[in-house]
């Protein structure tokens, strides 16, 4: 069967990696979380004393760019690839809500956007690949075959972070949560460069009230119908 490329879009929280990941696997295709890497870039700021809830010192973190290495490196007992920041698994560091509350801002930055579609476009130039974000099917794969475009109510996505979040050990409320996923989706479809759009050609699947296996045999069954026609 010939392979293809499969950008996965989306607001914050939506499942994008948990169905990028089920597809990748099920395909034997490369899977790419590209919201790590934004994640990665932003918890980098954070060490560094170039963001916090009151500062951002976007020109240092720009000239830090070329100083910062980015690697996806399987890890079989998982079953998926974790994120190294400058040979530093940083998997666990990332998820957390505070990198949550930075990383839209950091992802705003356009040298930061040029920087990571750079790699993530030499990443999948040979097709086979699973890929999730914000810009995947308008920017960095616009020629696609496949594109989804994932959303569902900010309520029931908080409420799967908050879950997500308390199974981890992290103290935090729903409340924190919510606001957390409403910020972020305005700096996400309001910044200049890139913003989060639906894709022309991709297919809306609104999930608050689908399980994941069913979510997973819906674009399961996409990908086969694509497939077939080329």
């Amino acid at each position: 069967m010939k392979k293809i490329t499969i950008a996965i879009d989306g607001f914050s929280s939506t499942g994008k990696s948990t169905l990028a990941k089920q597809l990748a696997k099920h395909l034997g295709y490369i899977y790419v979380d590209s919201g790590a890497m934004y994640r990665a870039i932003a918890y980098f700021a954070m060490q560094n004393g170039y963001i916090s809830t009151d500062f951002f010192d976007k020109e240092t973190l720009i000239l830090g760019l070329p100083f910062i290495h980015l690697e996806f490196k399987f890890n079989e007992d998982l079953g998926f690839a974790e994120m190294y920041l400058n040979a530093t698994n940083v998997e666990k560091e990332i998820r957390t809500i505070e990198v949550s509350n930075f990383v839209s801002k950091v992802a705003e930055v356009s040298e930061v956007r040029a920087k990571l579609v750079e790699q993530q476009q030499e990443m999948g130039e040979n097709k086979g690949i699973v890929m999730d974000g914000r810009d995947i099917g308008t920017v960095v794969f616009p020629a696609a075959e496949l594109k989804i475009f994932m959303t569902s109510s900010p309520e029931t996505r908080a409420q799967r972070r908050f879950d997500e979040l308390k199974s981890k050990g992290d103290v935090v409320s729903y409340d924190e949560v919510l606001k957390n996923v409403q910020e972020r989706d305005y700096i996400d479809t309001h910044r200049d460069d890139s913003p989060l759009v639906k894709a022309e050609n991709a297919i809306e699947i609104d999930n608050s009230h689908l399980t994941r296996a069913e979510q997973f045999e819906m674009v399961l069954n996409l990908v086969n119908q694509v497939t077939k026609t080329l």
